[in-house]
């Protein structure tokens, strides 16, 4: 039966997508290419005689995730054995073959809604765990939890806290357009003092850069300011191609103030390590980046970040509406359940790693930002403070727009915010350029 249901899917499965943070191959692998660490089992059998099995999709985590497997099997007796996979490996790939081969963990990485519909009706419901209520991070599929998440990630408007507080801004005093705008200009005023090159890192640039403006910026139309569950303005876009008039309209006038205070060297035409490098230089005071840019800052440009005196980053809502007090916040890729092996074991093991011991590691040696509310640690990570302080206060959005049609930000979008970024469209004419361009998108 087995064989027969994966026939299909395996006969092309070199296509699947890769697991990792943006869903497409695990970025922060530190592994090599292609590399695949399993734990052995240590000392022989475990105490219980139980083993479960997880396979991991973050191989440079390999280490901390083996520490947790040993002190789970000193506090339990069960044995957890950690097969980590990354590089260019297709782990969705590897998961179909070892599913046909009757070989599947008891707990796997999946790194979204593509990863998890290739395991439809195969994957244990998780709603009656205890951690659920402690996060609004799990991956849900209509009302069943399917997916635990292990770290988070943010998009938000990243600021330089030390700039804001030489330039007399209170970050939380930005709470909607005009305050936004107020800021704005009070920074560009004393911009030369405070050695500044531009109030903003916005970047526009459409072939490499899309995925900036197009997703993950445009997200914060969709979600800003809404509950997580609020499926509003994703269901409009996938109901043909649907936008709110008003609601886009006010997006529009942020990122038309985006254009104007944005560094106009590079607007339209520079890179993603030129505007994380100009911020961590200390050369601009807003960035709009999510909070995975704290690993760059405090890795490849430490040096430029320790000359700019190695200043307190923060992250502010995208308030282009009065009264937006969210950050979108998501789990870059999930633990699933397989239902069909240990799934006592394998659900006590992932609540075990909400406790403290189990937290203090993620955080402090893994450096994940905890998506459970009840976390008592903060990683060294840049933003990981103020993704904890959102967190524990609520004040989170979803990400719906990995929902959005493949190739919209790519083919259509990204395209539409270089041009008004380039001055050859005004605010009207970049709303209704969008507007076409995203009904094209969905007609198809």
């Amino acid at each position: 039966m087995k064989k027969r249901w994966l026939s299909a899917v395996l006969a092309g499965f070199m296509a699947a997508s890769l697991v990792a943070c943006g869903g497409s191959g695990d970025a922060g692998n530190a592994g090599g290419s292609g590399e695949t660490k399993a734990t052995e089992a240590s000392g022989g059998a475990s105490a219980s005689g139980k083993t479960i099995r997880l396979v991991n999709g973050k191989i440079e985590v390999d280490s901390q995730l083996k520490k947790l497997a040993e002190m789970y099997e000193k506090e339990t007796g069960v044995h957890v054995e950690i097969e980590s996979m990354g590089g260019g490996i297709d782990i969705q790939g590897e998961l179909k073959a070892y599913y046909q081969s009757d070989n599947m963990p008891d707990i796997f990485v999946c790194g979204g809604a593509t990863d998890f519909k290739n395991w439809t009706g195969l994957l244990q419901d998780m709603s009656d765990q205890a951690w659920v209520s402690d996060t609004e991070a799990a991956y849900k599929e209509g009302t069943e939890v399917i997916g635990f998440p292990y770290t988070t990630e943010a998009v938000g408007l990243a600021y330089n806290a030390d700039i804001l507080e030489k330039a007399g801004v209170d970050p939380k005093s930005i709470t909607g357009p005009e305050s936004m705008k107020k800021a704005f200009e009070t920074i560009d005023s004393k911009k030369d003092e405070l050695g500044l090159t531009a109030v903003i890192g916005y970047f526009a640039e459409p072939v490499n850069l899309y995925w900036s403006t197009g997703n993950h910026l445009f997200a914060n139309y969709i979600d800003a300011g809404l509950s997580r569950d609020d499926t509003t303005y994703i269901d409009m876009l996938s109901d043909g191609g649907k936008i709110d008039d008003a609601r886009f309209s006010d997006f529009a006038s942020m990122v038309e103030l985006f254009n104007k205070y944005s560094d106009q060297a590079l607007l339209v035409s520079g890179t993603y390590d030129q505007q994380i490098l100009n911020f961590a230089s200390g050369k601009y005071a807003f960035v709009t980046q999510g909070s995975w840019i704290g690993a760059t800052i405090t890795g490849d440009d430490a040096d430029a970040y320790n000359a700019a005196g190695n200043f307190k980053c923060g992250m502010i809502p995208y308030a282009f509406q009065e009264g937006i007090d969210t950050i979108l916040t998501n789990s870059p890729s999930w633990w699933a359940v397989y239902k069909d092996g240990d799934v006592e074991d394998a659900e006590a093991f992932l609540q075990w790693l909400t406790t403290d011991p189990a937290q203090e590691v993620l955080v402090n040696e893994a450096g994940f930002i905890s998506p459970f509310k009840s976390c008592k640690f903060v990683a060294s990570d840049p933003f990981a403070q103020t993704i904890s302080d959102y967190t524990s206060a609520g004040k989170t959005s979803a990400w719906h727009w990995l929902s959005m049609k493949d190739g919209y930000a790519q083919n259509y979008t990204g395209q539409v915010f270089a041009d008004f970024a380039a001055g050859s469209m005004d605010k009207d004419t970049f709303i209704s350029t969008f507007k076409q361009v995203t009904e094209s998108a969905y007609a198809g």
